[in-house]
């Protein structure tokens, strides 16, 4: 299994707004992909910021690429990202795991 890890923030007074935006986006656009397993976003308020992590589940490297493309190891991105002052990283990373326990 791949793990595809990605982080963001945005001012915390966009913070319910790109909630809503990534769910749309990151989560229901990864869900919607073939050899997609799953997908969870962690939120921690820091200061002024409110930072996303998300993590998307992949059955293999192929399926990453039918979500983010050839060039997989670059942050996928939305045209309305920046109404919510977005800073995200330009990069993810991809962990290849045995197995995940729930929580």
């Amino acid at each position: 299994m791949i793990v595809r890890t990605w982080h963001g923030c945005v001012p915390v007074s966009h913070a319910a707004g790109f909630a809503a935006h990534l769910d749309v986006t990151g989560i229901q656009h990864s869900q919607s992909i073939p050899g997609n397993l799953g997908a969870a976003v962690k939120r921690v308020t820091q200061g002024d910021w409110e930072h996303f992590f998300f993590a998307t589940y992949w059955q293999d490297i192929e399926a990453v690429k039918a979500f983010a493309g050839e060039d997989y190891h670059v942050a996928v991105t939305y045209p309305d990202d920046e109404q919510f002052g977005l800073l995200s990283d330009p990069y993810v990373f991809q962990h290849e795991v045995e197995s995940a326990l729930p929580l």
